[in-house]
């Protein structure tokens, strides 16, 4: 394994030491994802023949399609598109600007106040003011979030949002904002001492249509029970390799609450925050639509806390799923005005068939297989396997580096990671399924 490890990563640094235009990586990347796909027809043939003779030929080839085919094209675009990425250096390492950090708090007493003394603790040169947005809390979160700033000396107001909704809250902390910048955390975020530092020195050395850059949000409470080890590999390694190769291509999809830095003039031109339960994502497509770009920093590093139980797990990613169908509704693929997010936002118009396949489809093939029917599941599905470790292996590297750089060391967590490779699919795909019939029939709204 540390062998395989070390070879990848020889690999990487000898491509990463070659500029390639962002165009041309973008037609790098679809080419070698058209051949895996044709290498992956071609020796598929023997199982597309077999599952027709149950299923019907088109039907066959919409679940083997599903299964293996589109996930394919997508994981070596991603793949290809992970080696070739080389994140620019920063142009000001100490950035000084003003910066707002607004915190849309709903209950949050318990831990309100570790989220503030972290914001104290930043490395940042620059003023830094905090608006906590109590959001019709029944605790006594407004009382701690002021005695707090107080006893850390911050430049710290606390007000009350009585309308319901994260979006809301957000929205009153964003006419208070006075700075040019303004940065969103979720209350029970703790940020890593140099990442307000990391992040604004992004913003500071991108072009002038950045409007925005998210943050690498990773995972507190992963020794709280297996469910909370297996999202520290998904957060750790899925979404930050999601994010950057979103961000390589101008074009990161969600520039999430939990931890983002914004252009306040961008945010007012869009009119901040949307009434919808995924207020993030669509945020960032309607910055998209307006021809701006959001990007992804990884070495601004924050910590929060995933769901522990499932069923709070399944209420988060299902909100998730159905934010994703939301953007969708309100912002049309086709009308991004560049050829890189038009990309980007259009493959979220094939998620649902995935994840309908893969509930429907692949699971109940999995359970066949164990009884020795191989119809949908067999060996022909471990084909797609070695893409998805070296996939694996390439975002550790990256990240591995980053923690190096952050001070930081990955904890050992093998059966946190097994546990994801082979079994997080089968918990996602249900659950997002749900989030897709909740928008379907507008079933009620919950921020949490």
């Amino acid at each position: 394994m540390e062998s395989i490890i070390k070879t990848i990563s020889g690999s990487i640094d000898s491509i990463r030491g070659l500029y390639i235009p962002v165009r041309i990586k973008f037609f790098i990347g679809h080419g070698v994802a058209s051949l895996w796909v044709v290498l992956s027809v071609l020796i598929s043939l023997p199982w597309l023949t077999d599952l027709s003779q149950h299923v019907t030929l088109p039907a066959a080839l919409l679940i083997i399609s599903g299964i293996a085919y589109v996930p394919g094209y997508l994981n070596a675009m991603l793949v290809t598109s992970l080696l070739m990425d080389r994140q620019p250096k920063f142009k000001v390492d100490s950035p000084g600007n003003e910066v707002t950090v607004l915190i849309a708090a709903w209950n949050e007493e318990a831990v309100i106040e570790s989220t503030l003394t972290y914001i104290k603790n930043q490395d940042y040169e620059g003023n830094i003011k905090i608006i906590v947005i109590d959001n019709n809390s029944t605790d006594n979160t407004f009382e701690k979030a002021f005695e707090t700033g107080k006893e850390l000396d911050l430049d710290l107001s606390v007000i009350k949002e009585s309308n319901p909704g994260k979006f809301n809250a957000l929205n009153a902390g964003l006419r208070q904002v006075t700075t040019d910048l303004v940065l969103t955390i979720d209350a029970d975020t703790l940020l890593h001492k140099s990442a307000l530092r990391h992040i604004v020195a992004r913003i500071e050395s991108t072009p002038s249509d950045v409007c925005a850059v998210a943050g690498s949000v990773l995972v507190k409470n992963s020794r709280e029970n297996l469910l909370s080890r297996i999202q520290e590999w998904d957060y750790f390694l899925g979404i930050a390799s999601i994010k950057r190769y979103q961000g390589l291509y101008q074009g990161t999809l969600v520039a999430q609450g939990a931890f983002s830095l914004y252009k306040t003039d961008a945010l007012k031109l869009v009119g901040g925050w949307p009434d919808a339960i995924g207020e993030d994502i669509v945020l960032t497509w309607n910055f998209l639509k307006n021809n701006k770009k959001v990007y992804f920093e990884p070495l601004a590093v924050a910590f929060t806390e995933v769901p522990s139980k499932l069923k709070h797990f399944a209420r988060q990613r299902s909100r998730w799923a159905r934010g994703m169908i939301e953007a969708l509704k309100i912002v049309k693929p086709w009308q991004q005005p560049q050829a890189y997010t038009k990309y980007l936002t259009g493959v979220n118009l094939v998620m649902p068939y995935l994840d309908f396949v893969y509930t429907f489809c692949w699971i109940p093939g999995l359970i066949l297989c164990l009884f020795g029917h191989f119809y949908i599941v067999g060996p022909m599905t471990l084909f797609v396997l070695p893409l998805t470790f070296i996939s694996y292996c390439i975002l550790y590297i990256y990240q591995k580096n980053i923690f190096k750089n952050l001070n930081l060391k990955v904890r050992k967590n093998a059966a946190g990671f097994i546990l994801f490779v082979l079994m997080y699919q089968i918990i996602m795909s249900p659950v997002s399924v749900w989030g897709y019939f909740q928008e379907a029939f507008s079933l009620k709204r919950k921020w949490k």
